[in-house]
């Protein structure tokens, strides 16, 4: 009797299990809950814009076909900048970054910053010593080294009365963590004080005096210096231009009508310190060297500047070319909009271009030179240059419309974050399909700034060392490049910080589109 009754129980258990399922259709599966909804703006973003998405697994169109899955894949990240960076094609992309405020970062797009209004020059050891020396490459207009009395050339050997140094690491020399901080002052610190020096031809380090900085926000014009220098029956251009900003193509045009204005007929641009910045200012500054080539010819023999080439699901829509433009467009300095055009000061019987290049020299800087080449002689003078044929935009949480692509509406993104993105979604070729300089250019003189640290002239003197180089290779007077170089001088770059999104190419927001492919 007592193994009946266990056995009717265990029918009876049996079937009410069976009416429960009956009734609900199984178990109730778990439903996965995604812990942080920007996650999910950042792989949707990249899988959508990123120039390498086919070569990133976790970035396969398939990746978010089933939800759960995706969530807990997303989840696994703590932070959106983690699964930013898990995302990276790191073979070949090294200038995607990962954006903590949109704001901020469209500002600085527009030349604006809390800045010291210090570009760094030369960082150099001080010949076999263990002292290194950082020298100012410019001073902006304006800013508080200016006020200061800073300029380019100076010589700073201490940060807040600490010095740099380097030590020894598996036979190499290199900057002490301790020095690191203090040289990166420059861009960390809303104050500094700092200690200026000469340097002696045996090596010997004076201190000389101290200045004490705040930084201001400021708007910097990046057309630094304009001049005509006449040599050799020449009559030759020379500009410093630190940034590619679309909020100065004005002043960038004004440069221009200078040059035209005293009828130079030669031209030499310095891009030692410009890292790069807007497509279109660069395609517009092509378009005042060259002016030769017209509307009629940009549509009748197909001569362009650059050509864009996105990554393959976006290229039949986005692919783009940017041709010779005969108007400059203008954007209001503080909100990037557009404002309005003007006619372009254009030089023409430009027959050959000299830049003046470092290993800073980077993107639109190296547009200019690509693009160039096709056209007229573009020789290089200084150091091979950073090599970045690859641009970007500002990718944002927002959906798209029947006007803007999807993630590209700065002004009607998410409100509930700041974050964005700024990864690479497109190569540059120009017109003869060449983006090979992803190594960089090769100067063809080579000069080293930093050889010369001791004695760095102002911008636009005749015996600036990049500069003679320049003219004495354009006129053949190679008699007069005499200046001393410390051949004992080493230049110092490791862990040392620039401005942020100083070596960059992107299309801004409001940018004037280009031709359609």
């Amino acid at each position: 009797m007592k193994k009946t009754v266990i056995l009717l129980s265990g029918l009876f258990l049996f079937l009410a299990s069976c009416d429960k399922n009956d009734d609900d259709g199984g178990e109730t599966p778990q439903v996965i809950t995604l812990n942080n909804e920007v996650n999910e703006f950042i792989w949707k973003g990249l899988n959508y814009w990123y120039y390498w998405q086919p070569d990133v697994n976790a970035l396969a169109d398939t990746k978010d076909d089933d939800q759960d899955a995706f969530y807990t894949y997303l989840n696994n990240y703590s932070s959106p900048e983690d699964l930013f960076d898990a995302l990276k094609y790191t073979e070949k992309d090294d200038f995607s970054w990962y954006i903590d405020d949109v704001d901020a970062q469209l500002a600085s797009f527009n030349g604006i910053s809390t800045t010291y209004g210090i570009t760094r020059g030369p960082l150099v050891r001080v010949g076999t010593t263990d002292k290194v020396v950082q020298v100012i490459g410019s001073v902006a207009a304006g800013s508080p080294a200016e006020a200061a009395g800073l300029k380019r050339g100076d010589i700073i050997s201490t940060f807040d009365g600490g010095d740099l140094t380097i030590e020894i690491v598996n036979d190499e020399a290199q900057l002490t963590s301790q020095s690191i901080t203090n040289v990166n002052k420059l861009y960390t610190q809303e104050s500094v004080t700092l200690g200026l020096a000469t340097v002696s031809e045996t090596d010997v380090i004076t201190q000389t005096e101290e200045k004490s900085l705040t930084a201001a926000t400021l708007s910097i014009n990046p057309v630094h210096h304009t001049s005509v220098i006449e040599e050799g029956g020449r009559k030759i251009g020379y500009l410093v231009y630190e940034g590619f900003r679309g909020t100065y193509n004005g002043e960038l045009n004004d440069a221009f009508g200078e040059l035209k204005a005293a009828g130079v007929n030669e031209l030499i641009l310095d891009f030692r310190y410009n890292g790069g910045g807007s497509v279109l200012s660069s395609a517009l500054l092509a378009s005042m060297i060259y002016g030769e080539a017209t509307a009629e010819t940009n549509t009748v023999s197909g001569e362009v500047f650059a050509e864009l080439k996105y990554n393959a699901k976006r290229d039949a829509n986005n692919s783009s070319v940017y041709p010779f433009f005969e108007d400059v467009f203008l954007y209001d300095k503080t909100t990037g909009a557009y404002s309005g055009a003007t006619d372009m000061n254009r030089l023409t019987g430009i027959a050959r271009l000299y830049v003046l290049g470092t290993e800073r020299t980077a993107s639109a800087s190296e547009m200019i030179i690509n693009g160039l080449r096709p056209y007229i002689n573009v020789k290089v003078i200084g150091e091979k240059t950073t090599g970045k044929n690859e641009g970007s935009i500002t990718v944002v949480d927002a959906p798209g419309n029947s006007n803007t692509e999807p993630y590209t509406d700065t002004d009607n993104r998410s409100t509930k974050h700041t974050v964005g993105m700024q990864p690479i979604v497109f190569q540059i070729f120009n017109k003869l399909g060449e983006n090979d300089y992803g190594d960089g250019f090769v100067p063809d003189v080579e000069v080293k700034e930093y050889e010369y640290y001791k004695n760095i002239k102002p911008f636009g003197d005749t015996n600036e060392v990049l500069l003679r180089a320049a003219l004495d290779d354009m006129l053949g007077t190679a008699g007069k490049f005499d200046l001393q170089k410390d051949a004992n001088a080493t230049n110092v770059t490791e862990g040392v910080k620039f401005p942020k999104f100083s070596s960059e190419m992107y299309i801004m927001p409001n940018d004037i589109k280009p031709t359609s492919k």
